[in-house]
């Protein structure tokens, strides 16, 4: 029984080593830092990947606020079967579910998000028998005006999407030109023979 015993240990930690009995936690997946200006919307990103199969009537999510001052956490959000926003706190009627589970996508968004914001923004899921993971945490800094670098993104957007319209625009003109120059020349093609026919000196 020893021997066996002995072997049967052996193969299980053979097959441990070379990764076919393995046990992933709960993963999640954040942004990190994000920066958001005063007054406006931000969605906070956070996604997880789960070794076992979603259920969504156990799966919970839940989403905590640790301030820059040091004080307690406080609860900003949490969903099981259905969002449950704060019904009391800084975040009363400011947080909305921006997420989808079966897409493994547990995102919210905070909206007019002000100064006292600033902080570290925990984001836990729980999938059973999926319980045990990481944490995401995403660093909000709430600022007066956007950043240079989001500024410069901003521009460049606006200006591709402005010559993109310009670019199609051109284009459509284009057509249009060669379109009726074609009919022209059309035209002209017919007319020709008649012209001849009707010319006196042919006769």
């Amino acid at each position: 029984m020893c021997v066996k015993g002995l072997y049967f240990f052996t193969v299980l930690s053979g097959l441990a080593a070379s990764g076919v009995l393995q046990v992933s936690g709960m993963r999640v997946y954040t942004s990190g830092d994000v920066e958001a200006v005063n007054g406006t919307d931000v969605r906070l990103k956070c996604t997880f990947q789960t070794s076992a199969p979603i259920n969504a009537n156990s799966l919970t999510i839940s989403w905590s606020f640790r301030p820059l001052v040091p004080g307690r956490e406080e609860s900003v959000f949490h969903y099981q079967q259905r969002p449950y926003p704060p019904v009391e706190g800084i975040f009363r009627k400011r947080v909305a579910w921006a997420g989808d589970i079966m897409g493994r996508d547990a995102s919210i968004i905070i909206r007019q998000v002000k100064f006292t914001y600033n902080g570290t923004y925990i984001c836990q899921v729980k999938n059973p028998p999926d319980v045990h993971g990481t944490v995401g945490e995403i660093r909000l800094r709430v600022v007066t005006t956007a950043s240079f670098s989001e500024l410069l993104m901003l521009a460049l957007a606006i200006g591709g999407g402005i010559t993109a319209v310009v670019i199609l625009l051109v284009i459509i003109v284009s057509c249009r030109r060669c379109k009726k120059r074609r009919q022209r020349q059309l035209e002209g093609n017919e007319e020709a023979p008649c012209k001849e026919r009707k010319d006196p000196t042919a006769w």
